[in-house]
């Protein structure tokens, strides 16, 4: 599994840097009327990418370490030993008058 994991990252790495390549230009944008700024293209689709990937990335490994703290917790609960005194078995009920 880890092998596929380095191929995807090193085809991503080689994708985005072609797209660096061939898209190095600068571009303007507008934040106010009197403000622009100029950057480059791919800092510019990198940032936007960056920008919407770390806060989700940053949710789902919060939520993981959450989940496994809740699965650890209900796991040591379940390896303790019962302490419960056991309930000392009856004679079948009489049914109701």
């Amino acid at each position: 599994m880890g092998i596929l994991r380095t191929i995807f990252w090193v085809l991503l790495a080689v994708v985005l840097v072609l797209f660096a390549i061939n898209n190095w230009q600068p571009v303007e944008v507008r934040i106010w009327n009197s403000l622009v700024l100029e950057t480059k293209l791919p800092a510019l689709v990198i940032g936007a990418f960056l920008l919407g990937l770390v806060p989700m990335w940053a949710l789902h490994r919060t939520q993981r370490w959450r989940m496994r703290r809740r699965i650890a917790g209900l796991e040591a609960t379940i390896a303790r030993p019962n302490t419960v005194a056991e309930i000392p078995a009856t004679t079948t009920p009489s049914p109701p008058a």
